[in-house]
Formats: structure tokens, sequence, C-alpha cells
């Protein structure tokens, strides 16, 4: 059965001297993995459409077993992503999470629409740690995992100062921070941040300009929470933060802080 579907390449595996598996996160059938035989080979027609990170148009053969790809057109190359060595990691760990919390074969659209549009906005250039956070926060529920973010997990209040608490998986509120001697106090603007991150779409994300100090913050909490609730650590965070840790990687000057 021939089948015509949208998607982006998430992962490429190679399968004997000439092929490649390739994994397409698609709008009409969610995550798919399909052969693509001679892809591996630089004349091939299937070359330059399975490289990572190819938005574009697929034709599937689906037999029994795993399908073939027969044919791709681009849309996007979303070329800069490959150009530029931070742009690539962050890319490559949004597309790993979306990968590892996803099931085959399972149409979901809104991820669709959040992985082509993060994907758009550090093509863009927009701060690809900003739009790595913005995923990551937005793929708990994904991972079966719900933080209380909207009032104190303990009390249900919705005022006053709050703490994040791993143990009770949530803000705490100030009248509550005694049941969890290892929480992590939040200033108000941390707090809306969060928030934003977890209930707010992309398209109005993008733009943010984020102290180091904060999104540094942000993701131990939310990597954090990954690692013990869920047990997922990906591949490609060593990579990436390798080269965080690298001087000559790092942007020369930072943007004037906006979120504080």
């Amino acid at each position: 059965m021939q089948s015509q579907v949208e998607g982006i390449v998430i992962r490429t595996m190679p399968y004997g001297e000439t092929n490649k598996i390739v994994t397409l996160f698609t709008k009409e059938a969610g995550k798919i993995t399909c052969m693509a035989r001679g892809a591996k080979k630089p004349a091939s027609r299937l070359a330059a459409i399975t490289q990572v990170f190819t938005h574009g148009t697929f034709s599937i053969y689906k037999g029994r077993g795993m399908g073939t790809l027969q044919a791709g057109d681009p849309l996007e190359s979303l070329r800069h992503i490959r150009e530029d060595i931070m742009s690539t990691a962050y890319a490559s760990y949004v597309t790993e999470l979306i990968d590892r919390l996803t099931e085959q074969d399972e149409p979901q659209p809104v991820i669709f629409d959040m992985l082509y549009q993060a994907l758009h906005a550090i093509d863009e250039g927009y701060d690809p740690e900003a739009i790595t956070l913005f995923v990551e926060w937005k793929m708990l529920q994904q991972a079966g995992l719900t933080p209380t973010l909207h009032q104190c997990a303990n009390c249900g209040a919705t005022e006053g100062e709050f703490a994040f608490s791993f143990q009770e998986l949530g803000f705490l509120c100030h009248r509550c921070f005694h049941i969890d001697r290892y929480i992590i106090r939040l200033s108000p603007a941390l707090v809306k941040l969060i928030r934003t991150f977890y209930f707010v779409p992309i398209e109005r994300v993008g733009s943010l300009t984020l102290k180091k100090e904060s999104k540094s913050l942000l993701k131990q909490i939310v990597r954090t929470i990954y690692e013990e609730k869920a047990g997922i650590r990906l591949k490609s965070r060593k990579f990436l933060e390798q080269l965080e840790r690298t001087p000559e990687f790092l942007p020369k000057k930072e943007e004037l802080p906006k979120d504080e």
C-alpha cells in the first residue's frame, strides 16, 4: 500500500553499505520508520531528502514489516541548523526527546506542529536553548508527568512566594515550604517563566530573551524531573553539555536580560 505523508526526518541510521533506516515524524501518522534503499550513495535521489531535520513530503510503500521510502520532495532543508554546531546540538536534543517519548504509528498533530515550529525557530536564529527548554517542559505530559504549576501542590494556594518541589512534582507556596527540605526557591519572574514554557504556545515563546542564570536553573529543574521521575537521560545531552562548557562555541555577547 502506497501512502504520501508530510514529515520531518528526526533520526537516521545506516543499514548495510548503502541503505538507511529513516525515522520520520509525520503530520498524518505520527512517528514512522522506513527503509531508504541506496540512500547512502551520494548520487541517490534519496540522499538529500533523508538528511536529519529535512521537512518534506514522502512516498512510502507499506507491506509487511517496515515500510520502504520510495521517493521524497523537500519542502525545506532547514540547512542553517546543520551549518551551526550549537543549533545542530540543540535540534538533535529536541528530536531525540520527541523520538524517545512517542510511539510508532500514533498520530500526534500537536507534537508535529511543536516540532515544526521549534526547528524553524532554531533555523531562523532564535535562542536554541530557550526553544529547547520550551520543548522539554511541554513534553513532560507526554512522559506521563503532570507537574502542578498553576497553584501550590500541597494546599492549592495561588498567591504568595513559590518554590519548586521534586518531591511534590510542582510548586509549593511559602506556607508549605516545610514539607520538602530540598525545594528550589523561585523568584516571581522564574515562576512566570516556568508557567510560560509549560502552558503557552511556542509562537509566543520564540522571541523571549532569557538570562543565562535563568536558563540554567530552568534546565536543571526540568532535566532532573525527567531523570528522577521518568528515568530519561538522552544521549545527545552529553554532547550538548560539552559544547555549553566550551567557551569558543558560546555567544560572544549576552543579550540584555528581559525576563526579570
